[in-house]
């Protein structure tokens, strides 16, 4: 795992070469290729190095990470057009990049709180420092306190942990059992914000909404990965206290979920739309972990990495139109059809998608997700049918306004997307809807 450590690192003056935005692209997708040739063993961490170490569950989201790092170089051009600090543009994704890989590796609970606090370094930096609005420091301070007021906690919490087992090793947790209702408040809230859950979700379409395309991406893609990633590690310390409190979970994620899902009709910005999809998304996502069966934990990753890369394809979607027609609105971006056929194709793709239509990843998660807490409760039938309805409901009612209808009078000069765009659009479609071929290995994971 160091070995992946070093590439990354040695990326850096990479990113000072003038005219060199493609080699570091090219890099990632190098370093992708070659960690996807681990040999992994089934059931224990393994390529142990220092206080690092891979399992399955950690695999698939490393390679989520530098594949979606990857494609926001690819999507942010328009940065290198007008040579908009390139250089520190480039040197804060590998920064991300590396702090993104050293959390998902780390065997250490304090080294992966490190990190997993660490990565919102760089994301802030990208909102503040590329974002559109003068509103984006606003958006960043919300970030961070958010995420800043639930993490506290967690860190004494970890602290009351080496002081109970005198180590920290995640693997060993789940020989222990801890059943202090405190502890277990203190150590899910950090995650539960970072999902983010109904309740605590403010800071996130404020974010989306303030980020640039990159930003979006990663937020998206990745850093609501972190809180779901969190979870599964950590709730095989509180097994016991877990089956008596996590019906409370459930029951917000599920009913803000419903509300969320309604909330999404009612949004003019395009961002803002798919930034309370993601919440709506996420919501199943806690609810399939929280139940604390095979079908939940199987569903909720399947669900991430598939909400991973079609909901960045859908914020660069929205990037392409807001280069052509300089807005987000509902109202401006009308009739696209006439003007982009080709990408009205990719419109229509990834909406499906978005809406967990075969064969999609999204389709087997939320599958899983139904399947997980209808044998935990029955009852949960009934939220569960109208946030699939409704989750099809926004996603054709974002497609219907944006490329059907009459469109926009003021636009006088238009091209229809250049091969950049269109192979970036590929490259988030192809992994979400090919991996669906190999999902016996999700099964094997497990």
């Amino acid at each position: 795992m160091m070995k992946f450590l070093m590439m990354i690192i040695f990326m850096i003056p990479l990113c000072f070469m003038k005219n060199m935005f493609w080699l570091v692209q090219m890099m990632l997708m190098l370093i992708m290729f070659i960690f996807m040739n681990l040999s992994l063993n089934i059931n224990n961490f393994c390529n142990l190095s220092y206080m690092m170490g891979c399992d399955l569950i950690s695999f698939g989201l490393i390679l989520l990470s530098i594949w979606i790092c990857m494609l926001m170089i690819m999507a942010s051009e328009s940065l290198y057009k007008n040579n908009f600090y390139m250089s520190f543009f480039l040197l804060n994704i590998i920064i991300l990049m590396m702090m993104l890989y050293l959390t998902f590796s780390m065997l250490n609970l304090f080294m992966f709180y490190l990190f997993f606090e660490g990565s919102l370094i760089p994301t802030l930096m990208l909102i503040i420092g590329w974002g559109y609005q003068p509103e984006r420091i606003q958006a960043g301070m919300y970030l961070l306190f958010y995420t800043l007021f639930a993490s506290l906690p967690m860190l004494m919490g970890i602290f009351f942990i080496f002081d109970c087992l005198n180590y920290l090793t995640i693997y060993f947790m789940k020989f222990f059992n801890m059943n202090l209702y405190l502890l277990y408040m203190s150590m899910i809230m950090a995650f539960l914000v970072k999902m983010p859950m109904y309740f605590l979700h403010l800071w996130l379409p404020k974010a989306h909404v303030e980020a640039p395309v990159s930003g979006s991406m990663i937020l998206a893609g990745i850093m609501l990965k972190l809180g779901g990633y969190g979870l599964l590690r950590i709730l095989i310390l509180f097994q016991n206290i877990s089956m008596k409190m996590n019906f409370i979970w459930i029951i917000i994620s599920l009913m803000g979920g419903l509300y969320i899902s309604l909330n999404c009709f009612c949004q003019v910005d395009m961002k803002s739309l798919i930034a309370y999809s993601s919440v709506a998304h996420m919501s199943l996502v806690i609810s399939g972990i929280m139940t604390m069966n095979y079908w939940g934990y199987l569903g909720s990753y399947i669900m991430m990495i598939g909400h991973g890369l079609c909901s960045s394809g859908m914020f660069c979607l929205v990037n392409i139109n807001y280069e052509r027609l300089h807005s987000r609105s509902l109202f401006m971006n009308k009739g696209m059809m006439n003007f982009m056929p080709s990408m009205s194709l990719w419109w229509f793709l990834l909406m499906s998608s978005n809406m967990a239509a075969p064969p999609s990843m999204n389709l087997m998660g939320e599958i899983s997700l139904i399947n997980s807490l209808v044998s935990w409760s029955w009852l949960s039938m009934v939220m569960l049918i109208m946030m699939s309805f409704f989750s099809a409901g926004y996603s054709l009612y974002l497609y219907s306004y944006t490329q059907h209808g009459k469109y926009n009078l003021s636009i006088y000069s238009f091209y229809t997307g250049v091969s950049r765009e269109y192979l970036m659009l590929i490259l988030h479609w192809l992994p979400l809807n090919m991996l669906i071929l190999k999902i016996e290995y999700f099964m094997i994971w497990f």
